[in-house]
């Protein structure tokens, strides 16, 4: 049987300004402790016997278009939207926005959630406790 596969979609931390009021409630963080800690739950998930994929996206103009070809080319068992996307007000419509590309095109995935880029494989054991091996 095929590893859990997981789909991790972000915004691309370049993409960012942590400068922005919004992000006031995420202090010292930036662009490359995001992507770190993201590449690193990355690989705790292969560790741990998960297949996961980071997809990072823009702030709007192809977000969905990059997720939908995401899961065109793929079937995912679970779908981890990051806390950037779900927790920042001003974020809320591209969040709405990719909810509804991933239900369309990957009713079968668990959604999952971290609350910062350093917990992700608990957001997914949640909903698949074990890996498939």
């Amino acid at each position: 049987m095929a590893p859990i596969s997981v789909v991790l979609v972000g915004i691309d931390p370049d993409l960012i300004d942590f400068s922005a009021p919004a992000y006031s409630g995420f202090p010292g963080l930036d662009a490359a402790k995001i992507r770190a800690g993201l590449e690193a739950d990355a690989a705790r998930l292969r560790d741990l016997g998960y297949d996961p994929e980071i997809c990072f996206v823009d702030l709007g103009q192809t977000a969905e278009a990059v997720v939908r070809e995401r899961l065109r080319r793929r079937l995912f068992d679970a779908v981890m939207i990051g806390a950037g996307v779900r927790l920042i007000p001003e974020n809320t419509v591209l969040f709405e926005k990719l909810l509804n590309v991933i239900h369309v095109h990957a009713p079968q995935a668990k959604f999952c959630f971290n609350t910062r880029p350093t917990d992700t494989a608990e957001a997914v054991q949640r909903w698949f406790p074990a890996a498939r091996s």
